[in-house]
C-alpha cells in the first residue's frame, strides 16, 4: 500500500535507526528503499528486514537523483519521500492517508514538523524569490520573512501552501511518478520547491495538515558550511533560471 525512500550519506546510524524504526512501525504493507549515496555500503549492515530494500550507489548522485532511482519500480498507491533524521508515532501515516484518500486535488501532504525540544518548524512557504533567498540570509527585513513563512495563518489549521520543504512528503505515487519525481539537476537543495512548482503545473495542491507531528532534527547545513553552501547557490541559480526570479 506505500513506498518510502530515504537517501543516505554516511548518516549517523543512530539518527537512522530511529528515522526508518519509525517507518516500520506504521501498520501498513510497505516497503522501505534506503538509497545509498555513501562511498562504502558499511549501512547496509544494520538493516535486514524484508521490509527494507537495500540500493548501493557507490557515489554521491545528489538528492533528488537518488530519490528517483525508484521511481519505476514502485506501484504502491502511496509513496513517502523521507529524510534520515524524522521521528514520528505510528499513526501519523495512516492519517495522513486518510486526508489523501479524501482530497482529490491534494498530491503530497506534510504533517506538522517539531524540532526535538518542541518547538515548531515553519515548513511551509511562499514559492521562493530571488529576494526571499537573499533576505533569509541577510535578515534584510524580518517582516517579509515571517509573511513568506506565512506566520500571519493559523498554523494549526491545515491549508494549502505554495511551498513545503521535503522532510516528510507522502505523494499519492501516481501524482509522484506523473511529474517524473525530482528533477535530477538539483544535486542538493530547492529540488523540494521545484517540484511544487511541477505540481501547479498539474493542477493539484500541497496540503500542510498539523492535526498530527513528527520531529526533525533539522541540521541547517548550508549555513554551516561553505561547501553546502555553494550547492545551495548553484541550485538557486538553477531554479530561478527554470521558473524567474518572482
Amino acid at each position: 500500500m506505500i513506498t518510502a525512500s530515504i537517501v543516505l550519506y554516511n548518516n549517523h546510524i543512530e539518527t537512522l535507526k530511529k528515522t526508518v524504526n519509525s517507518f516500520l512501525k506504521t501498520p501498513l504493507k510497505k516497503t522501505l528503499y534506503l538509497i545509498d549515496n555513501s562511498p562504502e555500503n558499511t549501512l547496509e549492515n544494520y538493516f535486514k528486514d524484508p521490509q527494507i530494500e537495500y540500493i548501493f550507489i557507490g557515489q554521491n548522485i545528489g538528492f533528488g537523483k537518488a530519490h528517483n532511482v525508484i521511481l519505476d519500480k514502485i506501484t504502491s498507491e502511496f509513496h513517502l519521500i523521507l529524510n534520515p533524521d524524522v521521528e514520528f508515532s505510528s499513526n501519523v501515516i495512516p492519517t495522513l492517508i486518510t486526508e489523501l484518500k479524501n482530497n482529490a486535488i491534494v498530491s503530497f501532504i506534510t504533517p506538522k514538523v517539531t524540532y526535538p525540544n518542541k518547538a515548531l518548524q515553519f515548513v511551509c512557504r511562499k514559492h521562493p524569490s530571488f529576494f526571499d533567498l537573499i533576505n533569509r540570509k541577510l535578515k534584510i527585513s524580518k517582516k517579509k520573512i515571517y509573511e513568506n513563512e506565512y506566520r500571519n495563518t493559523d498554523l494549526e489549521k491545515p491549508f494549502y501552501p505554495d511551498f513545503i520543504h521535503g522532510c516528510f512528503m507522502l505523494f499519492k505515487t501516481a501524482d509522484f511518478k506523473s511529474i517524473k519525481g525530482f528533477d535530477k539537476r538539483y544535486f542538493l537543495y530547492m529540488e523540494d520547491a521545484d517540484i511544487c512548482r511541477k505540481i501547479d503545473l498539474i493542477n493539484k495542491k500541497k496540503l500542510y495538515f498539523p492535526k498530527v507531528e513528527i520531529i526533525h532534527q533539522h541540521q541547517k547545513g548550508s549555513s554551516k558550511s561553505l561547501k553546502l553552501f555553494l550547492y545551495h547557490t548553484s541550485s538557486a541559480i538553477k531554479y530561478f533560471s527554470k521558473w524567474g526570479l518572482k
